[in-house]
């Protein structure tokens, strides 16, 4: 049972993700992006900091480990997860899911480029089932809605969390994951409220109704699935836990049934699409097996 615990905790890290990912299209109804990621920030920084004054020893706190959290705040948090808002708000909440479940395939394209790591052939048919997806998911643009060209905002985003991968990893080697989901929130919420102040946005913070409830539910949601995320990390391997992590967009398809019907439009582009995406996802992940 406890070899199961990573691969469990993956799953249920998979299923929190495509929760926020409904709440957050039901709170951007009556909101706008930019107040839903500060909540979302906010609701994370407070259960996250509550939780490592609890349950953490004071030994835990690890100022080497700062550094890389402070890192991956900004440019996973503060870049990747506001760019989510902005494509689920543009794209609907099961194309934004699937295209921003490519950062695996960014670290991979990153670690051929920078690293010099082998092309094998489980990363030419994982890309090759990558793209005809994604251009599935583009095709479906005309019935559902959206410009191809606002596919951008959820492939940006699935670039910064693909480049924050490895060093949320080298955190993860100094510091328990709560502390580090932790100072990595409260980095992104430090930086997104300088960005809103310096840029005379403060007026857009306003919500409240159903669409305050959706995004505080939301926020609880995204970052239970970010720590359950980081805590498999830390028990399991990167080639088991990844691929059932990236499987959040085949829990948005169904939940957009359920929950989401009239504001969401379900075609079989879509569903196809997305199920492309999290095989060659799959694909790339395990290809050192």
């Amino acid at each position: 049972m406890v070899t199961l615990t990573p691969h469990l905790m993956a799953l249920a890290g998979a299923i929190c993700s495509a929760l926020a990912t409904i709440l957050i299209r039901q709170g951007l109804q009556s909101g706008n992006f930019y107040v839903g990621f500060w909540i979302n920030v906010v609701v994370g920084g407070v259960g996250l900091w509550g939780a490592v004054f609890v349950l953490e020893p004071a030994e835990a706190y690890r100022a080497a480990a700062i550094p890389w959290f402070v890192l991956s705040g900004v440019i996973g948090t503060a870049g990747g997860r506001l760019l989510r808002f902005v494509s689920i708000e543009k794209v609907g909440a099961p194309v934004a899911a699937s295209i921003t479940n490519l950062n695996p395939f960014i670290a991979t394209g990153l670690a051929i480029l920078v690293l010099g790591e082998r092309v094998t052939l489980p990363i030419l048919v994982g890309t090759f089932v990558i793209v005809v997806g994604t251009t599935l998911l583009s095709l479906s643009g005309r019935r559902v809605g959206f410009r191809p060209l606002d596919l951008s905002y959820a492939f940006l985003s699935a670039s910064c969390f693909g480049a924050v991968a490895i060093i949320r990893k080298l955190g993860l080697s100094q510091a328990s994951p709560l502390f580090g989901s932790a100072v990595n929130i409260t980095t992104a919420l430090v930086a997104f409220t300088a960005f809103l102040l310096a840029s005379g946005k403060r007026h857009t913070l306003v919500c409240q109704g159903r669409g305050l409830v959706y995004f505080v539910g939301a926020g609880i949601a995204e970052n239970l699935s970010v720590f359950l995320v980081l805590v498999a990390l830390s028990l399991g391997e990167v080639s088991v836990v990844t691929p059932l992590a990236g499987t959040a967009p085949l829990f948005v398809l169904p939940f957009t049934s359920l929950f989401l019907k009239g504001v969401e439009k379900l075609t079989w582009r879509i569903v196809v699409g997305a199920a492309l995406i999290v095989l060659g996802v799959v694909l790339l992940t395990v290809r050192a097996h």
